[in-house]
């Protein structure tokens, strides 16, 4: 009984642990990192290399083909929780960047004047650290020399904080940051230098002896005598180990940190080891929307007051202008709408009045009735006479109104199934009976001619 309320216990507690996983991950931004236009394979590495930078909150695997065009990245952004794009592009002289915020904007256009790769930058170092445990979790940004006057520049700082996870101080644990995004502005020369680091602490206060009992290589001591040597002397370490500490980077923790020896409340030293990839930027554009809209802040072109006032009132007119179209439209459907249903309740009422019609008629007699009965009798009359006078059958031309009546008659009835007699006569009998009708004929074309004459007579 009490493994069972354990285990339901246990599922409650796992459904609302994931319940609270996907909003926290659905609260914090995502990204798209791709390309438009022809590129070349280091532009494409250097993608590959800056979304190493976004994760985990990125589109790793991200496939983009020829005939896609920005609006289907806009349209599956909304579903997937994206909130930031980062579109690389190259022409002949330079590579650019945007960094566009859906669904709104602003996109602001970079040019990339210097970059380095993540192989290059790792080749360079003697030791790097960089293992798949630091890209569980988002970097930490860190923004310098983002407080100058300007406009632009506050904006390039919202929009590069927004682009990652905000830090609650009270709640975070240490052991999740693992990475560092510098991010450096130069005022002089307007330019923005992004570096990418690996972090690492140890603590302070202890020869490198201690240090190197405290890692996970244990030292050659086989030269010692005693143990004292190494924790006092420290000899047979090479001093590439012993990094230089100082009051720049050596700190107090309030946590326990991953690491040997590094306990709250202690002095631990935080190093800093760059993995790539690095970039120089310098910002040229600040525009509205994603694409299209009116232009914030440019580097190179400045306008006065005047000239800014001129393309607002321009912009407004073709807004206006733009909104009379639509409202004339709006009221040309209507109309077509309003006509199509008046023609519509027109068809039906005739339809109606068509029906009302047909049921009368059909409800008075037909004066003209008995009189076709009366020829139908008088055409029989002519076919039975002409039997007794001849003695033979009226050809089928001779009267088609009975020949049409029976007609008639029989597509009334049910069709009936010929029966296909395998017993066919032979040909010579056949030519014979046609030749003994054929002097039938010319035998009786002349009581034809005496009929006719005496029923001429008999009715007029």
């Amino acid at each position: 009984f009490g493994i069972f309320f354990q285990t339901k216990n246990q599922k409650k507690s796992r459904a609302t642990a994931n319940h609270v996983a996907e909003q926290t991950y659905a609260a914090v931004p995502h990204s798209f990192v791709f390309h438009r236009g022809q590129i070349g394979k280091n532009v494409a590495q250097l993608i590959v290399d800056v979304r190493r930078v976004m994760e985990p909150y990125t589109a790793e695997s991200l496939k983009v083909k020829k005939k896609n065009v920005l609006k289907d990245f806009v349209a599956i952004a909304g579903p997937l929780g994206v909130t930031h794009f980062m579109i690389f592009s190259k022409t002949p002289t330079t590579i650019n960047m945007r960094l566009a915020r859906l669904p709104k904007g602003p996109t602001l256009y970079f040019r990339v004047l210097k970059y380095t790769l993540i192989k290059d930058v790792v080749s360079s170092l003697k030791k790097h650290r960089m293992h798949e445990q630091q890209f569980t979790h988002h970097p930490l940004l860190i923004l310098n020399n983002f407080g100058a006057d300007g406009m632009h520049i506050k904006l390039m700082a919202t929009m590069f904080q927004n682009m990652f996870p905000s830090i609650n101080v009270q709640k975070v644990s240490l052991n999740n940051i693992k990475r560092c995004v510098l991010l450096n502005y130069n005022p002089e020369s307007q330019e923005i230098e992004l570096r990418h680091y690996s972090l690492k602490v140890v603590p302070v206060g202890m020869s490198r002896g201690v240090k190197k009992l405290m890692q996970e290589k244990f030292p050659n001591m086989s030269k010692f005598e005693d143990i004292s040597e190494l924790l006092m002397k420290g000899t047979n370490l090479s001093e590439s180990e012993a990094e230089q500490d100082g009051e720049h980077n050596i700190t107090e923790l309030p946590q326990v940190y991953s690491g040997r020896g590094n306990m709250a409340s202690q002095q631990s030293a935080v190093r800093l080891t760059e993995i790539g990839p690095r970039m120089t930027l310098q910002l040229t554009k600040i525009q509205e929307g994603i694409g299209e809209g009116n232009i914030i802040y440019h580097s190179l072109i400045s306008k006065t007051e005047e000239e800014i006032q001129e393309i607002l009132n321009r912009k407004e007119a073709q807004l206006k202008e733009k909104e009379c179209r639509r409202k004339k439209q709006a009221e040309n459907v209507a109309q077509k709408k309003e006509k199509r249903e008046q023609h519509k309740k027109n068809s039906l009422e005739g339809i109606k009045k068509k029906r009302a019609e047909a049921e009368e008629d059909s409800e008075v007699e037909d004066p003209g009735m008995q009189d076709g009965q009366e020829v139908a009798a008088e055409s029989d009359d002519e076919v039975e006479y002409y039997r007794q006078a001849v003695g033979e059958e009226p050809d089928e031309d001779m009267f088609p109104s009975v020949k049409k009546r029976r007609g008639a008659e029989k597509s009334h009835g049910p069709a009936k199934k010929r029966k296909l007699s395998s017993d066919k006569p032979p040909r010579k009998d056949m030519d014979a009976k046609r030749n003994d009708q054929g002097q039938n004929r010319g035998k009786t074309g002349k009581v034809y001619i005496y009929i006719y004459i005496y029923i001429y007579l008999f009715f007029f």
